[in-house]
């Protein structure tokens, strides 16, 4: 791998070559490296472009990274990953996707994973996406997470776009069965004319399930933003729904927050608060010799901690 296909991973997946442990590079819509190990296994679908990952049931303590780099401009990326999780594990997935745009044309990645998470087990899945490069092509990258989870398991899901993405469609769709937990966290900044839209829709369907989305955002420039939340509680359970936004400039930011109560004892909850940063603030930290400028960067970066 060259200079920047070593920056660009560093920057999604935390690594620069290949890590211990399974996992799966993909670089420009191929497999550039792959390892499996006794206790998780990752072949290459025969249906669909895309890598289906098999964990098996009582493993603990192990992490899968499966990190997409683009460094040419014009290539449109489609990929398909399963993740099939035992009963009783516990193990981290690092993902994430970054492109390296030079050129005139148009690059995308758009990434559907699905999570069959199995009785008792626990999943933190970790997901960062960035763009760069000094071209003029537009860098887009569309996810879409599915998610079922199996009586007692729980979800752990943590996604960060920070940087150089023009355009962004962010779906997640997620089924909960009795006891069953999904918690969510993304964080989101856009500038210039770039979009986001985030689209959740949570199915509360076993009884003492529960789930919070928790989403924090920057829009600055001309940039765009929608956040969209839909939970339905299905049964005796627990929904919370949390978007905070920092609006700036001449930016738009859009909430929608959605719940519905189906059962007598779903308690659902819905959070929305978009505004600017608070002329104290910025007041505050100039009084400790900060510029108007590095008090708002400051700030912000506070904010999407």
């Amino acid at each position: 791998m060259d200079t920047v296909v070593k920056h660009v991973l560093n920057t999604v997946a935390g690594i620069d070559s290949a890590p211990d442990g399974a996992y799966n590079i993909r670089l420009n819509g191929q497999s550039a490296g792959r390892a499996s190990t006794k206790s998780i296994e990752i072949t290459s679908k025969t249906d669909n472009p895309g890598i289906d990952i098999h964990v098996q049931p009582g493993t603990k303590n192990q992490v899968v990274h499966i990190p997409v780099v683009i460094d040419q401009s014009g290539i449109n990326d489609l990929v398909y990953n399963d993740f099939f999780i035992g009963e009783d594990c516990d193990v981290l997935i690092i993902a994430g996707c970054g492109i390296h745009n030079e050129g005139q044309h148009l690059t995308q990645h758009d990434g559907v994973h699905t999570f069959y998470i199995g009785e008792g087990s626990k999943v933190k899945y970790v997901e960062k996406h960035y763009g760069e490069g000094g071209g003029s092509g537009e860098n887009i990258l569309n996810p879409v997470t599915v998610i079922h989870l199996a009586k007692d398991s729980t979800m752990e899901m943590e996604s960060v776009q920070i940087e150089g993405v023009d355009s962004t469609n962010r779906v997640t769709k997620a089924d909960l069965a009795e006891g069953a937990s999904l918690v969510t966290k993304e964080i989101i900044l856009t500038s210039g004319k770039q979009s986001a839209t985030t689209d959740f829709h949570i199915e509360l369907n076993g009884e003492n399930s529960s789930c919070n989305v928790v989403s924090r955002s920057v829009a600055k420039g001309e940039s765009k933003q929608i956040f969209k939340s839909v939970i339905n509680g299905n049964n005796k359970c627990y929904g919370h729904s949390e978007c905070d936004a920092i609006i700036m400039d001449n930016a738009m930011v859009k909430a929608t927050p959605d719940v519905t109560a189906n059962h007598v004892d779903a308690s659902l909850i819905h959070e929305a608060a978009i505004g600017k940063i608070a002329g104290e603030q910025i007041i505050k930290l100039m009084t400790l010799g900060m510029s108007e400028e590095e008090a708002e960067k400051e700030i912000v970066a506070g904010f999407l901690q």
